[in-house]
């Protein structure tokens, strides 16, 4: 079996065929997935669509939001394309990151000359965070303080925790967990190392407060060191605070779930918006792309959603179907259409719309 991110250029080559699973979503999502699949076609590499029926009218023709069909579907692609959920197709992602097992979430953030970034200095910002993407507080095992009475936990300001009113979420951290996500920053790490970039692993966490942190980082240092790649440790607030004064001075960022949704969110401001940053869910058999900026539902209908996190997105997605130079070719259009600075979406201080910038993308290519 190949690792995750890492496809057999003998099973997928630019030329061949490859089904791509699409996923629209809710809100505005669907409108930026659109435009996305208009610059795709243009690129014309061999990617056959399907669309698994998901949502509202999957439930009206099937009479289940995510039937059967659509996990076949999704099952049988080479890769899925997501927009972002806050409805229905929410089903659809659960089963494509807990279904397969898709424990390696990618987020890269890099600057555009061009992008609204607030730092006086962004040029050559360019790192990737490495987010555990199962376990921890997203594991969803919740409930009522009052099922912890057996075991008999006491609470910091005394008594016993299950009298008190409140709720729990128990963070899980397990050795395979921390293992394979360390394996696969490794990885990672080795490959931009190749492409000329430093190949260093930041370690963040808080490990000088948590036990389960401690284990994280524990097990993420013994990895690294075997596989002799560099690497340092954080505590993840101060790591947070890096990711603004010092994004130069990182590569690879390697955390637990919760900290890497979260520091992804301000790695996005960094460089420039939600809208401009991409994301890709690997696991050992499946992954699927979506954009971390969620269904911006206050956009629906007017058009203006920016698509840049969707198709910087897809080119991940090619990267992984061994599409490298369509890959390449997509995000050097990208960078023309911000460089130039003619054709950007309002969040971006211009005034075009959706398919617009689309369209300037397919100039490009």
């Amino acid at each position: 079996m190949r690792n995750a991110g890492q496809p057999d250029p003998a099973e997928l080559t630019s030329g061949g065929t490859a089904v791509v699973a699409v996923v629209p979503g809710e809100g505005a999502a669907p409108e930026a997935v659109a435009a996305c699949l208009r610059v795709l076609e243009e690129l014309d590499d061999g990617l056959v669509f399907a669309f698994p029926p998901v949502g509202e009218s999957a439930e009206q023709a099937f009479g289940s939001v995510f039937p059967e069909e659509a996990r076949r579907m999704i099952d049988e692609a080479d890769a899925t394309l997501f927009g972002a959920t806050s409805g229905p197709s929410g089903i659809a992602l659960f089963y494509l990151r807990f279904g397969h097992e898709t424990y390696a979430n990618v987020r890269p953030a890099r600057w555009m000359p061009g992008g609204r970034s607030p730092l006086a200095e962004p040029e050559g910002v360019d790192f990737v965070i490495v987010r555990e993407n199962l376990e921890g507080l997203y594991a969803g095992l919740e409930g009522s303080l009052s099922d912890l009475a057996p075991l008999g936990h006491h609470h910091p300001l005394g008594g016993s925790v299950h009298e008190r009113a409140g709720r729990y979420s128990l963070k899980i951290v397990t050795e395979d967990g921390c293992r394979r996500i360390a394996t696969f920053a490794a990885a990672t790490a080795a490959r931009r190392l190749a492409a000329g970039h430093r190949g260093l692993v930041t370690i963040g966490a808080k490990h000088n407060i948590l036990s389960s942190d401690g284990l994280f980082v524990d097990i993420c240092r013994e990895v690294l060191t075997e596989a002799g790649i560099e690497h340092e440790e954080n505590h993840i607030d101060n790591l947070a605070r890096r990711l603004v004064a010092e994004p130069h001075d990182l590569d690879v960022v390697l955390v637990p779930n919760l900290y890497g949704d979260i520091l992804s969110d301000l790695a996005a401001g960094v460089i420039g918006g939600l809208g401009l940053m991409p994301s890709g869910c690997y696991g050992d058999g499946l992954a699927y792309f979506e954009p971390p900026h969620g269904t911006a539902p206050d956009l629906v209908g007017l058009g203006i959603i920016n698509p840049t996190a969707q198709l910087l997105s897809a080119a991940m997605m090619l990267e992984h179907l061994g599409r490298g130079g369509s890959a390449a070719r997509l995000r050097s259009a990208v960078d023309a259409v911000y460089a130039e600075g003619k054709v950007l979406t309002p969040d971006q201080g211009g005034t075009a719309r959706t398919d617009e910038l689309a369209a300037a993308v397919i100039d490009h290519l």
